[in-house]
């Protein structure tokens, strides 16, 4: 079928196109995307080299509904609204104990955008392009998505909402909850405002945390922290981070969602014994950290990464909807909607500081 996609090349605008769709294949299902979000991931991809093959169709937090069902697809049916959330085999060990997030095919699905067999469902001027990122390839008014990777949304929920959950927000609250499983007794240090970080701040404000100190350098997004349950901001243009940090008592816990050596070395820094910091900013390719090992050791601390906040999309994602259900989750905050038309205007909104999580509204056809 022939459906209208954003394409990507490196270092251009995104162009709006006809592309061809082929049949969704074994254990996939043909989406009629509705609503798709914009992720930093999702530029990165496109301008800085991290191994996806260009031209390529991207977008990761697709929300649509089902209009057909490959073979031995079980548990879902005709006309029902799903959210896309990352590719998983769902069959590998990783994925069989659940960590999906490190599924042995994830470099395939999220990353170089092609099925297990090599193969893209989309093709343009009659030429196969990348059109299975992480699964789905959502920047698209359809999109053929792995089942494996699919959640049910309730009709009651606004699409564009959604959306957010299906990676940004799930990393942001997942790395606080699942990772960092923060506490009323805690003391947490947020690295990075953005879609992740503020979704951690909501995070910890479910968790009750003592103490949430949301860092960045621009001063709406920490008001808006403040607002989302920072209880301390840090604006690291015109502070040091070590210091302000220092100054605070000190940390239990910490997120990264910079990727920042420096920023990462100064939150590593202001740990307290036996405390723990995440990982889950990309970082630039040359980006290297130094740490003293003997200072790891004698400390007691903890550095780890994470993916996708070590969540199960179909566990995970069902919680924050209750979350936004009952008011805890309050992602208007968050979300500001364009036509699909307007991605470059999304783009250049969100890349500025203006706007926090952009999330194009396909057209009804």
């Amino acid at each position: 079928m022939e459906i209208r996609a954003a394409i990507a090349r490196a270092r251009e605008p995104f162009t709006v196109e006809t592309c061809e769709l082929a049949p969704p294949a074994a254990g996939e299902v043909l989406v009629k995307v509705e609503a798709c979000g914009i992720c930093h991931t999702d530029l990165t991809a496109k301008d800085k080299g991290m191994g996806t093959p260009l031209p390529a169709v991207l977008g990761h937090e697709g929300v649509g509904r089902i209009q057909a069902l490959g073979e031995g697809v079980r548990g879902f049916e005709m006309g029902e609204r799903v959210v896309m959330s990352f590719g998983a085999c769902g069959q590998c060990p990783s994925c069989i104990e659940g960590g999906p997030a490190y599924c042995q095919h994830a470099l395939d699905f999220n990353l170089f955008g092609r099925r297990v067999d090599g193969t893209s469902p989309i093709s343009l001027g009659g030429a196969s392009i990348t059109g299975h990122y992480f699964g789905q390839s959502s920047f698209a008014t359809h999109a053929v998505a792995a089942s494996a990777n699919l959640v049910r949304l309730g009709e009651d929920l606004p699409v564009a909402l959604m959306a957010s959950l299906a990676c940004g927000v799930q990393t942001g609250m997942g790395s606080i909850l699942n990772v960092l499983d923060a506490g009323p007794e805690d003391t947490l240090a947020i690295l990075g405002c953005g879609t992740v970080g503020l979704a951690a701040v909501m995070a910890a404000r479910i968790a009750a945390c003592r103490r949430v100190i949301a860092v960045d350098l621009n001063d709406s997004r920490l008001e808006l922290a403040a607002t989302l349950g920072a209880t301390d901001v840090v604006n690291s243009a015109r502070e040091d981070v070590g210091s302000a940090l220092g100054k605070l008592g000190g940390l239990t816990l910490a997120f990264d969602n910079t990727g920042v050596p420096s920023v990462i070395e100064a939150a590593y820094g202001a740990l307290r014994p036996r405390g723990q910091i995440a990982l889950a900013g990309v970082a630039a390719r040359e980006a290297r950290i130094q740490l003293d090992p003997n200072r790891l050791m004698a400390t007691g601390r903890v550095l780890r990464g994470t993916v996708e906040g070590d969540a199960t999309p179909r566990v995970f994602i069902p919680r924050m909807v209750e979350w936004y259900r009952s008011g805890k989750l309050p992602l208007h905050k968050l979300v500001t909607t364009y036509p699909f038309e307007r991605i470059n205007e999304a783009v250049s909104d969100m890349l500025s500081g203006r706007v926090v999580k952009p999330v194009l509204l396909m057209p009804s056809l």
